[in-house]
């Protein structure tokens, strides 16, 4: 009885068509790890529209309100943003109220942990210990409720992990990413995770600091400088009608981090990026 219950399977096995075999058989891929980048801003793609970018190569002047993928009022929000900060001040941003970030204006921090499970992908990010968690096989509820970060779901298509964002809350003064660009509640980020080779990777990051110029404020991450393994590369793309007149894409690319550093926006005034503290208030004396 046992011997046929074998070949039954056997039997079940051999009439399953091969790309199915596959399919259940094909591991997914290793992602994880600690990456590193040492820009803010995103790589172009190889062909179509890419992202808003810079007024200037110079840090905090804001994006290119010119640009022909903005719709006449995004274009203005990002006009009005980029005088704020060509006039020395800032706008309201994730980064500097400590809000929680949603991708792809979570990019903008500078080293990230990926941790693959089961049924998720959990990713750990430096800087005001901002977590995204993507459920994995998964659909977005009929009635979804925006959140922060919207809803994420993942699967894995071959090499490849792609991660789908709706539902993302745009609260009062919604920012998508470093240039200033708005989103609104039709927001739809897709992400495309897969390794490339140690060439591609340091090619890419080399080619973004040329492009993007310097950060404004370095945020204590390191590439580790002496592996030559395999890099992290996303490619993704953002679909918003109210925002932008056509969908675009970019890339950010992470190599292997050479350490793990925690930043805090709130309660912090250790300055990290000069071995000081940061004054604050003292009273004369007690006022009880």
């Amino acid at each position: 009885m046992a011997f046929v219950r074998i070949t039954s399977c056997l039997v079940i096995l051999a009439a399953m068509p091969m790309a199915e075999a596959k399919e259940l058989s094909a591991p997914a891929p290793d992602l994880s790890g600690v990456w590193a980048r040492m820009t803010f801003g995103f790589e172009r793609p190889a062909s179509g529209p890419g992202p808003v970018g810079r007024y200037n190569r110079q840090p905090n002047t804001g994006g290119n309100f010119n640009n022909p993928i903005l719709q006449p009022e995004a274009a203005a929000v990002v006009k009005k943003r980029g005088e704020t900060l060509r006039g020395g001040a800032d706008y309201s941003n994730p980064s500097l109220n400590c809000w929680p970030m949603m991708s792809p204006y979570i990019f903008r921090v500078q080293e990230m942990q990926l941790l693959q499970k089961k049924d998720e992908v959990v990713f750990l990010y430096m800087q005001d210990h901002q977590v995204r968690r993507v459920r994995l096989n998964s659909q977005h509820p009929a009635k979804l409720t925006p959140s922060w970060r919207g809803d994420s779901i993942g699967h894995y298509e071959g090499n490849t992990l792609i991660v789908d964002t709706v539902g993302v809350k745009t609260g009062n003064e919604p920012l998508l990413d470093i240039y200033g660009s708005p989103f609104s509640d039709k927001l739809h980020v897709t992400e495309r995770y897969r390794l490339v080779d140690y060439d591609t990777a340091k090619a890419a990051q080399d080619q973004n600091i040329r492009d993007a110029g310097p950060v404004a404020t370095e945020q204590a991450a390191e590439v580790d400088q002496g592996y030559r393994g395999k890099g992290l590369q996303i490619a993704f793309t953002v679909e918003d009608n109210k925002v932008f007149k056509t969908p675009w894409s970019a890339l950010v690319t992470w190599r292997h981090a050479a350490n793990w550093v925690e930043n805090v926006c709130a309660e912090n005034t250790q300055e990290y990026y000069n071995g000081g503290s940061t004054a604050i208030p003292k009273a004369g004396r007690p006022d009880f």
